[in-house]
């Protein structure tokens, strides 16, 4: 069974591309986060919502024209890794650039279930193509199964739309963390990514160039790959000695993702928005995760305004107080 879509976008050829092999560009549309060998050979691990991932190799490049791609999901015994095709050819026309998108291989089942993905997701294509950026993924705000894991892929979706909307001004901004801007704040959250990885047993590698948003999206991606690859179960060694439950270290990840969100929010005055579920569960891991980083990662618990929402209250949980005004 097959499925295939066209769809025209206002970009020339290069810029159409880029949107549907760069990285930087999948996440303005289609993924949480990317990462692409984009070559024959090559190649990639996509997770499109938080918990889904999708992988395989590139069978062809053209750069400029054409795509393919073996297609299939993590996790899933029924359409594993690179067991169906993608391809993706481009073409110059009047008003911008004709993208044809072909899925094959796919039961009848499965086409009905890409089908509405892709769908979704070119559409998302279209406004990525005019704005620049589609949006938050409605689809990636509450995952219909949260762990620790496809929490912090939650998070990090809400913590990258956060980065992507500073400006140059914004990084010395103060923000709720007394010694941290919001360029400090980043960097802060560089070396957490390597820490946290190295405990899974993966080397996360800081590129040293791109926005703020691309690096912190390129390492947390790293790191939680790594520990997708590890798993929750038994115990890490910790860095001062000891051990530490795995499923307790990984559940860092969302609460710091989060944290760090609203904290960037509040210096640059981006609005924040985690949906219900997301934010009950990540409370959660914060019982567990804050009090014994108190007076080290964490300040004493402050009381929340009367009025204060459920970001708010965790804040508060972890020391945080709104900037003023």
């Amino acid at each position: 069974m097959m499925f295939t879509k066209t769809v025209v976008l206002p970009v020339d050829i290069d810029e159409a591309f880029a949107l549907i092999t760069e990285p930087e560009r999948l996440r303005r549309w289609q993924t949480v986060s990317a990462r692409v060998d984009l070559r024959v050979g090559g190649d990639y691990r996509w997770t499109v919502t938080p918990g889904h991932v999708a992988a395989g190799t590139f069978r062809e490049v053209e750069p400029g024209k054409r795509v393919v791609f073996g297609w299939g999901w993590e996790g899933n015994p029924d359409l594993a890794p690179d067991t169906s095709t993608v391809s993706i050819t481009i073409e110059p026309v009047a008003d911008g650039t004709r993208v044809t998108l072909t899925h094959e291989g796919l039961t009848d089942e499965q086409a009905a279930m890409h089908a509405k993905g892709w769908n979704h997701y070119l559409g998302r294509l279209e406004k990525a193509a005019v704005a620049g950026d589609a949006g938050p993924d409605e689809w990636s705000a509450a995952p219909e199964r949260l762990d620790e894991l496809s929490a912090a892929d939650a998070t990090l979706a809400v913590l990258q739309t956060v980065l992507r909307r500073l400006t140059s001004s914004d990084r010395a901004k103060q923000t709720p963390c007394a010694d941290f801007t919001c360029h400090d704040l980043a960097e802060h959250l560089f070396g957490s990514m390597v820490t946290l990885g190295a405990m899974a047993g993966v080397e996360v590698v800081n590129p040293g160039t791109g926005s703020l948003e691309d690096r912190t999206a390129t390492m947390a991606a790293q790191a939680i790959e790594g520990w997708r690859a590890r798993g929750l179960d038994g115990a890490v060694a910790a860095p001062g000695g000891g051990e530490m439950p795995a499923a307790f270290v990984a559940g860092i990840m969302p609460v710091e993702f989060l944290l760090h969100a609203w904290d960037l929010a509040q210096a640059s005055g981006t609005p924040l928005a985690v949906s219900d579920e997301v934010m009950a569960y990540v409370h959660k891991l914060a019982e567990q995760i804050v009090p014994g980083g108190r007076g080290s990662s964490f300040g004493d618990e402050v009381t929340p305004p009367v009025d204060a929402d459920p970001m708010e209250r965790l804040a508060a949980f972890s020391g945080r107080r709104p900037l003023a005004g």
